[in-house]
């Protein structure tokens, strides 16, 4: 039996499809007797067996050799498109946390969408989620990587955009949509030229070409900045960063998958890149530079954010951007371990807020407070998770960060000091939403809050706990160092960064009322992290202005040079036919005549421009 679910593991991403599918005739409306419900249970139902299927097969591949599966889609006439499939223990593992999370996450959208009238299309968009983000994990080509992104790129433009009614939704679903089309069109550009020029995109064949690739430093240089620019946007890494803040307006429910897996996502394409981009030292130091500024720059906007999901995606940008700096330096096995820590605490937050918003009716940070007494099970998730996120012993990002900071204490020590600088910062805007919050005096959206119901309590509870766990799961793994190779200096450094951003968060004064500062200097400093230093008033500025004249060129031209060219010729078309009905006699001699000096003509120009005129004796 276990043979035979490892035989059929590329079949576990079909779940998730199959459970859309199924869904589809509640979600347009041709079952309406019923109500949506049977379309929910169906849609779990193919989760928790994609769940159950991944799950036994990640026990059974653990101490096995993985294994490639190649499918072949289209062969003739020497063109060959085939993709592969990865079977192993890291893409089973991604899979089995995939599944996982969907399910808790669906039994969250079951408590917080049980009264909207199109739960049912929102469980199918969740059941294309999932089969996208299954299919990545063990995919093993890069042609089909790349299509899946694009799926997860529609997927995104429909879940943002689920309550269509609003304005503000579809704005930010379009603006999510076309920012990410960005990023996978250099992807698309890199992948043709991969195919061209390496002859196979299975990353197995690309890996060995890499070693021993022959390529000009420019050519080399345009792949892999093409190749990082599909994970930056999936991954809301700057400059195409913008999209993740603006897909808060979408359903909590889709925030907690997007934050936690579908960022996780494209920073696993990238990972899967990563034997491919070291053939350009300048795309490693892009990716370097890119991470730098995302996880520093992210992080002092979250600290600015009253809108509860928008400080908390900041940092799911920042973090992001850790995972980009540990490629461009190298760091695979770190990547992979910041994206699983990252995954459950983010997750766990996310579902935590979304109690508070379907609670009191709000996302703002100005109108909460005094809820922990109110609400234990979600102050205890949010605490979890939020310690979850930092380095703070025992649990699974400080193990992250501090296998990290060993590494390169001696190579390359300054990722140290940004690490302790994102960690701090971080641990600060943490402290600061929960004493906003749950602590203080209750306000008058917060005063009557009850404690949410168990179909949303059950996964933030069950997700705490496994948070909590993730320490037990690294070590079963070895992936914990020994107590004796531990550097005690870059442990006291992490977590003294740590303590200084809890303390610091605790301590600043906040008014409820968030009003803006008197002082200038202040004012312009907080006006300039709330509003992501201006970058989409820059972006109108530049690109989104050049676009625009050159629209306004090529109207212009197209208007007055092309259409009247065209014109022009067609004025003189009718102008000769009206001409020429005066000279109709009816004399089949006189169009003989014509015709004869007509070619005659002809012939004289042609003979003219051959130089056969010249060769006339006179």
């Amino acid at each position: 039996m276990n043979e035979f679910l490892l035989s059929t593991s590329g079949w576990v991403p079909f779940y998730g499809l199959i459970g859309a599918i199924l869904t589809l005739p509640w979600a347009i409306g041709i079952i309406k007797q019923t109500g949506p419900r049977p379309a929910v249970y169906l849609n779990f139902l193919t989760t928790v067996l994609a769940f159950l299927h991944s799950l036994v097969i990640f026990k059974d591949i653990w101490a096995t050799e993985p294994r490639s599966v190649l499918i072949t889609w289209f062969n003739a006439a020497g063109f060959d498109l085939s993709f592969a499939l990865d079977i192993s223990p890291v893409s089973i593992g991604a899979t089995v946390l995939i599944t996982g999370l969907s399910m808790l996450a669906q039994i969250y959208a079951l408590g917080y969408m049980e009264k909207d009238w199109a739960i049912a299309r929102f469980f199918a968009l969740m059941g294309f989620f999932e089969a996208a983000l299954s299919g990545l994990a063990i995919s093993d080509s890069l042609f089909l990587s790349y299509a899946l992104l694009e799926v997860l790129t529609l997927s995104t433009y429909l879940l943002v955009g689920f309550w269509y009614a609003q304005p503000l939704v579809v704005t930010a679903a379009r603006d999510a949509f076309w920012t990410k089309r960005v990023g996978d069109l250099l992807l698309l550009m890199a992948v043709v030229a991969l195919s061209t020029i390496a002859g196979s995109l299975n990353f197995s064949d690309l890996y060995e070409w890499a070693q021993t690739a022959n390529l000009s430093p420019v050519t080399s240089t345009l792949i892999c900045l093409a190749l990082i620019a599909g994970p930056a946007g999936k991954c809301a890494q700057f400059p195409l960063h913008l999209w993740l803040d603006e897909a808060m307006e979408g359903p909590n429910p889709a925030s907690v998958m997007r934050n936690s897996l579908v960022v996780a996502g494209g920073a696993y394409v990238l990972f899967k890149l990563q034997p491919i981009l070291v053939l350009s030292p300048i795309a490693l130091n892009a990716l370097v530079i890119i991470g730098l500024m995302t996880a520093i720059g992210a992080t002092l906007v979250s600290i600015a954010q009253i809108d509860i999901k928008r400080a908390l995606s900041h940092s799911t940008s920042a973090y992001m951007g850790l995972v980009f700096l540990a490629v461009g330096l190298e760091q695979g096995g770190v990547a992979l371990m910041l994206l699983l820590t990252h995954a459950f605490a983010k997750a766990l937050l996310f579902m935590s807020s979304g109690s508070v918003i379907y609670t009191t009716g709000t996302q703002d940070l100005t109108e909460m407070g005094g809820l922990w007494s109110r609400m234990p099970a979600t102050t205890t998730a949010y605490i979890v998770g939020a310690a979850g996120m930092v380095a703070l012993l025992p649990l699974g990002s400080f193990w992250a960060m501090l296998t990290w900071a060993e590494g390169l204490a001696t190579i390359s020590p300054w990722v140290i000091w940004v690490l302790v600088l994102v960690n701090g910062l971080t641990a600060l805007n943490l402290t600061r939403v929960f004493r906003l919050i749950f602590w203080g005096e209750p306000q008058q959206k917060t005063r009557r809050a009850p404690e949410v119901g168990w179909s949303m309590a059950l996964p933030m509870v069950s997700l705490t706990i496994i948070t909590l766990l993730v320490p037990l799961m690294l070590q079963q793994w070895y992936l914990l160092p020994s107590w004796e190779s531990v550097n005690w200096s870059v442990v006291s450094l992490l977590v003294s960064s740590t303590v200084l951003g809890i303390s610091v968060g605790s301590t600043i004064y906040l008014h409820k009322a968030w009003s803006r500062s008197t002082v200038l200097v202040w004012r312009f400093f907080q006006d300039l992290l709330g509003y992501d230093f201006y970058i989409d008033r820059v972006y109108k500025l530049t690109v989104v202005g050049a676009v625009a004249l050159l629209s306004k060129i090529s109207a212009w031209s197209d208007r007055y040079l092309v259409d009247g060219l065209v014109n022009l010729v067609g004025f003189f078309a009718i102008f000769g036919g009206q001409s020429l009905k005066y000279s109709a006699s009816g004399q089949s001699q006189g169009y003989m005549l014509t015709i004869l000096i007509g070619i005659s003509i002809f012939g004289f120009f042609i003979s003219w421009s051959l130089g056969l005129l010249d060769k006339l004796p006179f």
